[in-house]
């Protein structure tokens, strides 16, 4: 096979995979790497812990597992790859196959020839469009040169409140950099009513709220910024916001970002309208000789059968082997995501794949969703906490689309979350959860683990044996409403049911279900009966039974007081039964 030049147009992660993967296979073609920036091939996801302390040294961010560092001296050396940086490429002509290329220390043009280039031009972060965004003190973390400006600006000591705008994943994950490790004052506004909008549901999302509220971070939801303005007292920004004003040492933007395509699209190359080039299964774009790949690209979402902009550092690396391999001669084909997510929120794992309850409505589904609270182990194991996991369903096809989850035991909720994400692409059932297979033992799993618990549950509320009230529904019912014609029937011990009986009166009424059937006669006929145990078994088990005893109005509260209290919708120094049934 003849020799070949190939050119690499960005060199974080999806270029460097590209490069080191066609080298494997190809160690005669010429290898260009270029990038606009000093810094390449490093871990972007791990800025967040080098801005915490948690990752001490940005070099450990740019090393490989052996400890050297990814620089261009190690590209050259090691991998064979030439490495420009601090260039950028001004356009591409396609004719000529050549690009026009800037030394931006010298200012100095030429035109680089290619046989196959590659795209890896990554996103851009979106920008604050409100009056004073442009001020120093407001900062953004999309790269590691802005990470560094930001830890170097907090390092001063002069930050002792911040801002950050977005709920998102990078908003979250800063809310805990800044004010776990350097105890800075933190304040989130988000437009959304929830946090991490698109990637949890509304209950799961609350449940998070919840943990960082605990840890000291002010969260205001349904709120915008207005302008930020210099601050004429003893902080360096005024921020105005819909509903009021804050003062900040920082602002951090984390608003989301939008793919870096200008270059594709002022070569001609089909552009989807949200600014995403278009690529087919081989990762090529309009033009066969020139690929693409990671955050600039559409993939196609394996559940939805829409593309999708999905930009995830570990998709890049995948897709960086298929381009090298299809570069190389070979063919590899990249089918599309189902859209997998995972984060730490200061103790709280979480995680996703599929869509959430919302998406699949809006994607015309008619689905429903169902929350489980049982151990990540076994119930009797040391280590064993809870996990919080909920399925979305189809209800006609009962087809699983999607799951999230957050546990304080992360990697246990992540290895939970990965199974379903493997069977995904394969439109799997209730069937297929419910029966799935799964490696036992009590420092790892429950007999009946997790998962196959989820789907039962899905599909006792499918065949109607499990009518289900979900969280944010008890709390309209029995906190905002205050229906009279609604009460809780506690059917845990007594001694647990006892400080919500006190704090509640007649609308709170205790009978343990083990005494159910010899109590029916004190069940309130004429009453709807919201009922709950700690986590939802005990209190299926008093549904069923109180079905069968004729009561029509009786519905099954998802989560039990486990969920009620994980999301402060119930609160008490009651903590006696805070395990799983």
């Amino acid at each position: 096979m003849e020799k070949k030049r190939i050119v690499i147009v960005g060199a974080v992660a999806l270029g460097p995979k590209v490069a080191c993967r066609l080298k494997r296979l190809q160690p005669d073609y010429e290898v260009i790497m270029i990038d606009q920036d000093e810094y390449i091939s490093y871990g972007g996801c791990g800025i967040p812990y080098f801005i915490s302390g948690d990752v001490s040294e940005v070099r450990d961010l740019m090393s490989t597992s052996f400890h050297m560092e990814r620089n261009t001296e190690f590209f050259e050396n090691t991998k064979d790859v030439h490495v420009k940086i601090r260039t950028r490429v001004l356009s591409i002509n396609r004719g000529a196959k050549t690009i026009r290329t800037q030394d931006l220390l010298t200012g100095k043009e030429e035109d680089l020839a290619y046989d196959q280039l590659v795209l890896a031009t990554g996103s851009v972060p979106n920008r604050l469009p409100v009056p004073g965004a442009d001020l120093p003190e407001v900062m953004h973390v999309a790269n590691l040169k802005s990470a560094i400006a930001v830890k170097e600006h907090i390092s001063k000591g002069k930050v002792d409140k911040a801002v950050i705008v977005g709920a998102g994943a990078i908003g979250c994950e800063m809310a805990e950099a800044l004010s776990d490790l350097w105890g800075i004052d933190t304040t989130i506004v988000e437009i959304a009513d929830q946090v991490l909008p698109i990637i949890l549901d509304r209950q799961l999302a609350r449940m998070v709220q919840m943990h960082m509220e605990e840890k000291g971070v002010d969260i205001r939801l349904n709120e915008t910024v207005k302008e930020i303005a210099r601050g004429d007292g003893d902080h360096a920004l005024r921020i105005t916001t819909s509903r009021g004003t804050l003062d900040a040492d920082l602002v951090i933007t984390s608003v989301g970002v939008r793919p870096n395509s200008e270059l594709a699209r002022d070569a001609g190359l089909l552009v989807s309208p949200r600014g995403t080039i278009v690529v087919n299964r081989r990762l090529q774009t309009s033009d066969p000789d020139i690929y693409a790949g990671g955050d600039c690209i559409e993939v196609l979402h394996l559940v939805t059968g829409k593309p999708m902009f999905f930009p995830q550092g570990s998709l890049a690396n995948r897709q960086g082997r298929v381009i090298g391999t299809n570069l190389a001669g070979h063919f590899a084909a990249f089918n599309g995501v189902v859209g997998s997510f995972s984060i730490k929120v200061f103790e709280l794992g979480v995680a996703s794949t599929g869509i959430t309850l919302q998406a699949a409505l809006r994607e015309g589904f008619d689905a429903i969703q169902a929350l489980v609270v049982q151990a990540d182990r076994a119930h009797f194991y040391p280590t064993q906490d809870l996990m919080y996991l909920q399925l979305i369903v189809d209800r006609k096809t009962r087809r699983i689309l999607g799951a999230q989850g957050i546990a304080h035991n992360g990697d246990a909720l992540v290895g939970r979350i990965d199974a379903i994400a493997a069977m995904l692409p394969y439109r799997p059932t209730l069937d297929d959860l419910s029966n799935m297979e799964v490696a036992y033992s009590p420092p790892f799993a429950s007999a009946l683990d997790i998962l196959n618990a989820a789907a039962n549950t899905a599909e006792n509320i499918l065949d109607g044996y499990n009518k289900p009230l979900d969280i944010e529904e008890f709390d309209r019912c029995f906190f905002q409403e205050k229906s009279d014609d609604a009460i809780c029937l506690d059917v845990r011990g007594p001694a647990n049911a006892a400080p919500f009986v006190e704090q509640f009166g007649d609308r709170w009424v205790n009978i343990p279900q083990e005494t159910l059937k010899y109590r029916m006669q004190e069940v309130p006929r004429d009453k709807r009966l919201l009922v709950v145990c700690n986590s939802g078994v005990r209190s299926y088990e008093a549904l069923r039974q109180l079905k069968h005893a004729g009561f029509c109005q009786a519905v099954n509260v998802q989560g039990g007081v486990a969920a009620l209290k994980k999301s402060g919708i119930l609160k008490s120094d009651d903590t006696a039964d805070e395990g799983a049934e």
